[in-house]
């Protein structure tokens, strides 16, 4: 069988570069290779998602460098932009673009070119139902594969016990919301709690001391502790087009708060007699975030029953072997190519 080839971002794997979209296209390549298939992945430095002169040849490059007919699965951060290298490439190439958030959600004169871009890939996967609408609905693609994050099987978190212990995980910047925090917990003093953010800290402020505890990158095995002494795992966003960090908690039977943004409600889901396992508030709202953070601190019987509902939800999670499955079945295979 012919490989796969994927393109992705430089660094992928670098703690201070950390993000779903990273995490998402390294856990499908291992995933695809664990399935059998042979993914060669090809990362490439740049300016992404907005390309410089020297970002789009090495993009040019990278693709040019494979054998005519080749299948090429490009992260859409970096092909998006880059109409000039894709479309060309996707006359000698079997291109697939991976779509974790569409450019033109937030920049609408990014969208001809993304666009463009689109119309010229055999296939293309978005990471959420969400988003798969979305390309549908401004971009009139007749055809667009959902392939929704895969969340790891974890022990059940045991928590603090008091119901205080809050998590954030993710780059601290104001798309995650922070200042949105930083302003519902001002209204919190007069209660018991914590709240941590592990991740690399971008643009936000640190705000007055003592809110919030800005833990930085952690290793994996560090975050697993984190979550593990969590009692609720907060993800303020003011964009998110899924949310991994909810299905990660989940896995682990801690409930959420999340902004109603997005593919949040997706990745949420249901637990199996229909109750929500978390809390869902308006977007960059902080008195309605105070309000949710508030009722779940002084209500033991609401964090009781989201309790339950997370530990209902957790069963039903879908692993990456499934997210993998679905994007093999839509990537044609090029037979009689070789690396």
């Amino acid at each position: 069988m012919s490989p796969l080839h994927l393109v992705v971002p430089d660094g992928i794997d670098d703690p201070l570069r950390a993000s779903g979209g990273n995490l998402y296209d390294r856990r499908v390549g291992e995933a695809l290779a664990v399935a059998g298939r042979r993914v060669v992945e090809h990362q490439v430095a740049g300016t992404w998602p907005w390309p410089d002169e020297a970002a789009t040849v090495a993009l040019r490059d990278a693709l040019a460098a494979l054998p005519e007919g080749s299948t090429v699965l490009v992260d859409g951060l970096l092909a998006s932009a880059s109409p000039g290298v894709l479309v060309p490439a996707a006359g000698r190439l079997v291109v697939g673009v991976l779509v974790h958030l569409p450019l033109g959600v937030g920049r609408p004169a990014a969208r001809r070119a993304e666009r463009d871009v689109l119309a010229a890939a055999r296939t293309v996967v978005a990471t959420s139902a969400w988003t798969s609408g979305w390309l549908v609905r401004h971009y009139g693609l007749a055809d667009v594969v959902t392939a929704p994050p895969g969340a790891d099987p974890a022990p059940v978190a045991a928590g603090s016990g008091t119901g205080g212990a809050m998590l954030c995980v993710g780059r601290a910047s104001r798309d995650k919301g922070y200042d949105v925090l930083v302003g519902a917990l001002e209204s919190l003093g007069d209660l018991a709690w914590t709240c941590d953010w592990v991740g690399p800290v971008d643009d936000a402020s640190p705000g007055p001391v003592g809110l919030v505890g800005l833990v930085g990158p952690l290793p994996p095995a560090a975050v697993a502790e984190r979550y593990a002494g969590a009692d609720l795992v907060v993800l303020p966003s003011r964009v998110e087009t899924y949310g991994m960090v909810l299905t990660e908690a989940l896995a682990r039977g801690v409930p959420v708060l999340a902004s109603d943004v997005g593919g949040v409600r997706e990745a949420v889901g249901e637990a199996s007699d229909g109750r929500r396992p978390g809390l869902l508030v308006p977007p960059g709202d902080p008195g309605a975030l105070a309000a949710a953070l508030r009722g779940w601190l002084t209500d033991r019987h609401l964090r009781s029953s989201l309790r339950a509902a997370a530990l209902d939800r957790r069963a039903s999670l879908a692993g990456w072997a499934e997210t993998a499955a679905r994007i093999a079945d839509a990537l044609p295979v090029a037979a009689g190519v070789h690396s």
